[in-house]
């Protein structure tokens, strides 16, 4: 009887602080992806601002452009996470190129019609020390969902320091049990979601 292989996820970090800079969405991108393993899914993460993402939405934007070999990693994983800090009550800049550079997937078809990213599924990691994270985390969702991932229930984490202070994520001696609550049960319901949908691809578009 052969075994099915394990899932696999990617994390993208969307830090504005290039490696190896400590990083609060570095952080809680690990912490989703360790309980992504101990859900059943092999993960990896690649801090996006370290790479030459260039501006554009093609697949490649030519001489230069880091953004092909990024995205063989995102078409090879089953779950994909995005974790952004808050700037300014919105996404990183970086997490923006993320998604204008996955636009491109919008034209790239399967042999049944569909966009090759329909049987994933996506996951949204936010820190930050002012408010956003509800913003950020449907402007996330509508932006993926669009290009075809599938979002779990509950398919969120997040962790908003006190308005107005200094205190980040990264700084805390221990994750909040509501945080680690949480992040677990986004992470259970996405390899749940992406097990099924390995089974029981959506239907053809053509």
């Amino acid at each position: 009887m052969t075994s099915t292989p394990r899932q696999r996820a990617l994390a993208l970090v969307c830090t504005l602080k290039k490696g190896p800079a400590p990083s609060s969405s570095e952080l809680m991108a690990d912490r989703v992806l360790e309980q992504l393993r101990e859900a059943g899914a092999e993960g990896e993460k690649v801090r996006c601002v370290d790479l030459n993402l260039l501006p554009g939405t093609e697949a490649d934007m030519g001489p230069g452009d880091e953004w092909p070999g990024l995205l063989e990693k995102i078409r090879a994983a089953d779950i994909l996470v995005v974790s952004t800090p808050t700037w300014v009550g919105h996404m990183s800049s970086v997490a923006q190129r993320v998604l204008e550079r996955l636009d491109a997937e919008l034209s790239e078809k399967d042999e049944a019609g569909r966009p090759k990213t329909l049987g994933k599924v996506a996951l949204a990691a936010v820190v930050g020390n002012e408010d956003g994270a509800h913003k950020i985390v449907a402007d996330l969702f509508q932006a993926l969902n669009d290009v075809g991932f599938s979002i779990p229930a509950q398919g969120c984490t997040y962790w908003n320091g006190e308005a107005m202070q200094g205190g980040d994520f990264k700084d805390l001696d221990e994750v909040p049990q509501v945080i680690a609550t949480t992040t677990a049960s986004a992470a259970r319901n996405a390899v749940h979601l992406a097990g099924v949908l390995r089974q029981h691809p959506y239907p053809p578009y053509e």
